[in-house]
């Protein structure tokens, strides 16, 4: 394997972790701007998510030509195609992300979650957020027990994400119709979040393991 490639691989893995350490800090941000109605931390993360599409797409680009020019096969070329895959996941996280710091922006000065689901945004949040450094770790150093950690972090945000639903469409819910939508939308923005760093864990196990 040439050295120019083996640069090109470490330069991948690299914008990876760059990546998915941004888009821990905007989920960090978006979380505390929802739960505190922080309009400027709001437009930090809507910012940073902007940003991050842009760095993803470049990383693709540069996948794109070093799958183009280096032919790579068997193991090499599985890493760049999961790259690929790992980036779009990682767009669509600070997407996701940009989008709970959007409830905050258009509710402020108000309040976008009712007292009654503070506690449980706020624990989505933080884990939220320690996947997001868990996974950053991961993509620069594989270790299986991460991977299964973050397995475990999701299944407590799929609990939550549920509780939110049947608080919701429970009996003693009586807050009006703009906090149903706004809690039901960022519960389902944390879901997903949280989704996208399982799925990026499973393709880095599969590489380690095969």
């Amino acid at each position: 394997m040439s050295e120019v490639f083996v640069n090109q691989l470490q330069d991948v893995q690299n914008r990876l972790v760059e990546i998915a350490g941004s888009v821990t800090t905007i989920m960090d941000k978006a979380s505390r701007a929802f739960l505190t109605s922080d309009v400027a931390l709001a437009d930090e993360a809507i910012a940073l998510a902007e940003a991050n599409e842009n760095r993803a797409l470049a990383l693709d680009e540069t996948v794109i030509k070093v799958l183009a020019k280096q032919s790579p096969v068997a193991r090499d070329l599985r890493v760049l195609v999961s790259a690929l895959r790992i980036s779009a996941s990682l767009e669509r996280m600070g997407a996701l992300a940009g989008h709970i710091a959007a409830i905050a922006r258009y509710r402020f000065p108000g309040s976008a979650v009712p007292s009654s689901l503070h506690a449980t945004f706020a624990e989505m949040g933080k884990l939220d957020v320690e996947l997001g450094r868990k996974v950053t770790a991961l993509l620069g150093n594989t270790d299986l027990d991460t991977a299964r950690q973050i397995q475990a972090e999701d299944a407590r945000v799929d609990e939550l994400h549920r509780h939110v639903f049947s608080v919701v469409l429970g009996d003693d819910w009586k807050e009006n119709a703009m906090y149903t939508v706004d809690v039901t939308l960022a519960s389902r923005y944390h879901e997903r979040f949280a989704d996208h760093v399982v799925d990026i864990s499973t393709k880095v196990s599969y590489l380690t393991t095969g």
